[in-house]
């Protein structure tokens, strides 16, 4: 069957194409060629799920076309088109998903890739099954293949994974890097905890190498930090009582903090607050990233705990503060605007701003409650907000953008240029910026960064009682 006959046939929704889907499903490997070359028509009238739909019901026949249609150039230069493969290729009716097993040594990465994302969202006793074709990728040279290899052991749980990948760490390798990726699955699989000794001295040795030659570069912000004006880790360390410090690069430490951050799928306890990393010295500060328990079950057990952190925060804050001569911290967030901080100077905290509290500031600034003026008069709560808008606040004159379409980004961002410098409308602040002005932004870290000492992750309370969260961590 030609296309345009196709075309004619699967025009039309999901319902009204069940006949013709029905007969094409008949007619099977014969149509798995055109109606492929439909589904990856962007320009097709025919709705990619329903010639979708068609090759996921033919099943196995339409499995090695779609493979080499991932691996072309077509899917290459478009991710529309990649994204529509993907997706039919995880759906085929098949009786036994090992058949993607022999895509495991395609040539084109993106294929390997695909089969063990396929095999490993099988019920647990399905990924197992394909451990031993699966353990050559684990050695990889496409990083994300090695990433899906090392998420299929993980989707196997510990009992069944760690045996299997303590074997493998103890037998000589069959290609490069094998041995290296088990490690790290089973750093994925159950945390450091279930290293033995002989792992963790290969970790520890690589980490020493690493930490040499590391350049800092810019970490992914979203969480909470503090930040001391100290380079003195063990006093940094007690204040927080942190213990079972173990030396880490900077992008390690930048992981584990984002990765426990992020960690709301994990459903073990205390997952959060078991651990936080203790940047090394940078420009002469020492920045705590992540949640101690202290703090994490002093906010999380009030009655309202978005009430609490402010607290919490400024009384953290003021006992630095008293210790270490100033103190701050930070909060951002990457998914909803959050942003907020708090500056001790000695045991007082003279200013603490949370945008999502903004009618509850310590330290408020003049003019912030109308805008009958242009915001940015009047006296910052704070010298290091001089210059800025608050995020908090509009700071656009009403009908500023009138006649522009809102959809069309360039002309947005002409506009605000426009009405910013017509009204003298300073840029918004946040979080980065305040620290950046009063100690470190750690999202501008780079060459120009002097560091002094090694960061750390260390143990909190609930860390010492529960173990390090599990994950693998990049070295």
């Amino acid at each position: 069957m030609d296309e345009a006959a196709l075309t004619d046939r699967l025009a039309g929704s999901l319902e009204d194409t069940r006949a013709a889907r029905d007969a094409l499903v008949e007619q099977g490997v014969g149509v798995v060629a055109p109606v492929l070359d439909v589904l990856c028509d962007e320009e097709s009238p025919v709705e990619w799920t329903v010639s979708g739909d068609v090759l996921c019901r033919i099943g196995e026949p339409a499995l090695l076309p779609l493979a080499e249609a991932a691996a072309s150039a077509r899917a290459a230069r478009s991710p529309e088109v990649a994204r529509r493969i993907a997706w039919a290729t995880a759906r085929l009716e098949v009786d036994d998903p090992g058949v993607y097993v022999p895509l495991l040594k395609h040539p084109h990465a993106t294929v390997r890739e695909l089969a063990l994302s396929v095999l490993r969202h099988q019920d647990k006793a399905a990924p197992r099954r394909f451990a031993d074709p699966a353990v050559p990728l684990l050695g990889d040279p496409a990083p994300e293949v090695r990433r899906q290899a090392v998420l299929l052991f993980e989707a196997m749980g510990a009992e069944t994974a760690v045996p299997l990948l303590r074997r493998i760490r103890r037998r000589p390798a069959p290609a490069p890097g094998i041995r290296a990726g088990a490690l790290e699955a089973l750093a994925a699989v159950a945390g450091p905890a279930v290293l033995d000794r002989r792992d963790l001295a290969a970790w520890r040795r690589l980490t020493r190498i690493k930490r040499r030659t590391e350049i800092p570069e810019g970490m992914h912000v979203c969480g909470s930090w503090y930040a001391v004006p100290s380079t003195d880790q063990d006093a940094v360390l007690d204040a927080f009582g942190l213990a079972d410090p173990e030396p880490v690069t900077l992008r390690t430490g930048a992981a584990a903090w984002n990765q426990d951050h992020h960690g709301w799928h994990r459903t073990r306890t205390h997952h959060k607050c078991a651990r936080v990393f203790v940047s090394p010295a940078l420009d002469g500060w020492t920045l705590v990233f992540g949640e101690s328990s202290e703090d994490t079950h002093r906010i999380g057990d009030a009655d309202d705990p978005e009430k609490a952190q402010g607290p919490v925060v400024r009384r953290r804050c003021a006992d630095l503060g008293r210790r270490f001569g100033a103190a701050q911290w930070y909060g951002m967030s990457c998914g909803d605007g959050w942003t907020a901080w708090c500056i001790a100077e000695g045991g007082e905290v003279v200013r603490h701003y949370d945008v999502f509290e903004a009618g509850e500031r310590e330290g408020e600034r003049q003019g912030e409650r109308g805008r009958s003026r242009p915001v940015g008069a009047g006296a910052p709560a704070h010298p290091a907000e001089a210059g800025y808008l608050l995020p908090h606040l509009d700071g656009f004159p009403d009908g500023a953008f009138d006649g522009v379409d809102l959809m069309d980004f360039e002309a947005y961002l002409a506009r605000r240029r426009q009405v910013m410098d017509e009204f003298g409308i300073p840029e918004t602040c946040h979080a980065t910026d305040i620290a950046a002005r009063l100690s470190v932004d750690p999202g501008s870290l780079g060459p120009h960064t002097r560091v002094t000492g090694s960061g750390v992750l260390a143990l909190t309370a609930c860390g010492r009682e529960h173990g390090h969260p599990e994950g693998a961590l990049p070295c």
